[in-house]
């Protein structure tokens, strides 16, 4: 039976219902509470909720119902499910077999210290220099407050831990552990913030996160003709279609029939694994579609959306088509990212984020935004880096995401709020949404909101919480997390230990706010982050610009990264510098495999087909000149191939002969930026003849399918 069938087959079996499915796979709190001994469900609570050690009786219990749980749902191995930084995720399954009895009988045995801990070996993922080849012991760590689900696919049913990844030396190897440091940080700092104006009973404040996700989806057998594609996830060459997204109906239009039912049996997948996949729509350009969840403690939500990402690309695939998630598959077509939603509220459900509807007189308020302000402003470098990886480099600053310049958008209202305060001290009043006349007999009047959206700002307000837009599709949401959770508990740590000693707190905070808004005032943009003027305006402000991932690595390690993550214990130097080389590492590997992908792809596919191309038309004109035919339109062809042909031709081989040259550059930030100023202009300059050819070659002899094809054909 073919794949696509067998996946309908359990499509037509799965309920429909949401509440049946949603969450079927997932240990989570409510079958915890059904499975495990009421002692040892406490002492779990406990060990999640407030940071106890887990002991080792305990988790033996848990292992034991786990493990019971996830046979009787079929599985047959469990894995620690772990986020190296390679940016994807990683798992080693074991059977739950362990032995046989004296009658023959396979026993099976998952015990707590096979629940806590894992080895994996650190040699063989992205280490930055901090482990060796012959120095490979590290350990997978369970991280119980996300919780473990079963994965389904071709190699049967599956229990993921979710785990943290660490060295045997102890350094981070992963996105979570700094990322779960960071929350920690985070929690404690703004919890001194909320005691100052008087709540002592709320004992954390989490960071809430809603990251929409934006793909691309291609026809798998066009997919499979592009090299480019499969090697490198975007089309390194394309000549532009006739028709591409001016026409503008493509976004939140009508979702085509095969769409739509890959779109089903996702959210199902989605729904049996916990994830809240809510809102479904087309994006800008033709092919291109969102996905966005409900909003989830932070760490919950960057192990979500990696699941979402494997999910996207498996469901795909049995729909006959691929997932493409990287940032700029098709050069002049809007690219993807993934806006990352993020806001802040305590144990006790409240968002320190909520404005209310008199800001003005929202004092905790003003001070959790004039914090999160000057974060940005004195950590833009940090943040841009946050959101820099190799496809994003075609996307910041290219009028289609935002751009490069870290700039914080607050809206009509808040602005206004802030003026006043600068201005005077103190607020007196804040604008209000006014009515919505529509002007027709049979619509309603709509209550408007106080301020407009701006889709070009980097780091906009959105009503109760902040939206990074900076974020790339392919990208785990972890890194930008970690640093909006590092810097806003500097800024909370620096506010309570001046608030703290204040003679007259009303007083201090007033001041305080005020301190904070007037000094990194130019931090907050409100108009067009497209324009050029803007660039040039955010120079005048000394903002930083910085266009490429290789350009924003050295923010990791600059003196006021380390002691931000040092301070909090997020980071330490080691782990910062290695993360760095990781950089550097990544950059230059990903534009070799792309340039060595057009070497291929010229040598053996484009250049013959135009060679073959060239000889019919050669044979054409000699053909036309024997029957004395004029032959002056077949000769300008011919030319014009030929001059593209030579072109194509020399730019290869300059193309080849500066990948030659890396092979003798050292590893690092040397061979990086060789990679950036030398290799990626060779690469531009040799798609040039080539998607011109691409337009002059008959059809029939070009090797690849069309950008039109790709992205209408599915």
């Amino acid at each position: 039976m073919a794949e696509t069938e067998k996946f309908t087959e359990i499509r037509e079996e799965t309920a429909t219902r949401i509440d049946e499915i949603f969450g079927q796979n997932v240990f989570n709190d409510n079958v915890m509470r059904q499975r495990l001994p009421k002692k040892t469900y406490r002492e779990l609570r406990h060990v999640i909720d407030e940071g106890r050690s887990l002991d080792p009786v305990t988790a033996d219990v848990i292992a034991h119902a786990m493990k019971e749980w996830a046979i009787e749902k079929g599985a047959t191995h469990f894995t620690h499910w772990f986020q190296p930084l390679t940016g994807i995720t990683a798992e080693k399954h074991d059977a739950f077999i362990s032995h046989e009895d004296e009658e023959g009988r396979v026993m099976t045995e998952f015990s707590g210290k096979e629940l806590v801990k894992g080895e994996a070996d650190a040699s063989s993922f992205p280490s930055g220099g901090t482990r060796s080849t012959f120095e490979a012991r590290g350990y997978t760590t369970w991280d119980c407050s996300s919780p473990a689900f079963i994965k389904e696919s071709g190699c049967g049913k599956i229990l993921c831990i979710p785990t943290a990844f660490n060295s045997y030396t102890g350094e981070a190897l992963d996105k979570k552990t700094p990322l779960l440091r960071s929350m920690d940080a985070l929690s404690i700092q703004a919890l001194r913030i909320v005691r100052l104006f008087g709540n002592n009973t709320a004992k954390k404040v989490s960071t809430s996160v809603g990251p929409e996700q934006e793909y691309f989806l291609v026809d798998e057998n066009l997919y499979k003709k592009r090299p480019d594609l499969m090697y490198t996830g975007r089309t390194l060459f394309g000549a532009p279609s006739p028709r591409g997204q001016e026409m503008e109906d493509h976004y939140y239009g009508v979702i085509r029939e095969r769409v739509g039912e890959f779109m089903k049996d996702l959210n199902t997948e989605l729904w049996k694994l916990g994830v809240t996949a809510k809102t479904q729509h087309n994006e800008v350009a033709p092919a291109q579609h969102e996905l966005a969840p409900i909003y989830e403690t932070a760490n919950i939500a960057a192990d979500h959306n990696q699941l979402v990402m494997e999910t996207m690309k498996r469901v795909a695939v049995h729909h006959g088509m691929r997932c493409l998630l990287h940032e700029k598959p098709y050069a002049g077509l809007t690219g993807s990212g993934k806006h990352n939603n993020w806001s802040l509220s305590t144990d006790e459900g409240v968002n320190l984020l909520d404005p209310g509807k008199t800001p003005n007189d929202n004092v905790q308020f003003l001070l959790v935004l004039s914090c999160i302000i000057k974060a940005v402003d004195i950590h833009a470098d940090l943040l841009r880096q946050s959101a820099a990886d190799v496809g994003n480099d075609h996307r910041l600053g290219a009028n289609e995401a935002p751009p490069a310049i870290m700039s914080v958008f607050l809206g009509e209202q808040l602005q206004d709020v802030v003026d006043q305060l600068i201005t005077t001290g103190e607020a007196t009043s804040a604008k209000q949404g006014e009515t919505l006349h529509t002007g027709a007999i049979a619509l309603p009047d709509v209550e408007m909101d106080a301020t407009d959206r701006n889709r070009t700002s980097p780091f906009a307000f959105t009503g109760n919480k902040f939206e990074f837009r900076s974020v790339g599709s392919s990208d785990s949401i972890a890194a930008a997390n970690t640093v909006l959770n590092a810097i806003v508990a500097e800024a909370f740590s620096e506010a309570a230990n001046e608030l703290e000693q204040a003679p007259d707190f009303t007083i201090a905070v007033h001041d305080l706010i005020k301190k904070n808004l007037t000094d990194h005032q130019r931090i907050i943009f409100n108009g067009d982050g497209y324009s050029e003027a803007w660039v040039k305006e955010a120079s005048r402000r000394g903002l930083p610009n910085v266009p490429s991932m290789i350009e924003a690595a050295s923010a990791l390690t600059t003196e006021k990264s380390v002691s931000l993550f040092e301070k909090f214990g997020i980071f330490t130097k080691t782990e910062l510098k290695s993360r760095e080389k990781v950089v550097y590492e990544t950059y230059s590997k990903s534009i070799h495999v792309e340039a060595a992908t057009m070497v291929e792809m010229v040598s053996k596919q484009i250049l013959p087909a135009c060679v073959r191309y060239a000889g019919n038309l050669a044979s054409s004109v000699r053909e036309l000149n024997g029957a004395g035919i004029d032959t002056s339109t077949e000769k300008e062809m011919l030319k014009d191939v030929s001059d593209n042909i030579n072109e194509l031709k020399a730019s290869l081989d300059r193309l080849m002969g500066d990948l030659k040259k890396t092979e003798t550059l050292p590893d690092g930030k040397e061979t990086a930026f060789y990679y950036k100023d030398t290799v990626m202009l060779d690469m531009e300059s040799l798609r040039k003849p080539a998607d011109r050819l691409e337009l002059i070659v008959d059809k029939e002899l070009w090797p690849f399918p069309s950008y039109g094809e790709l992205v209408f054909e599915v």
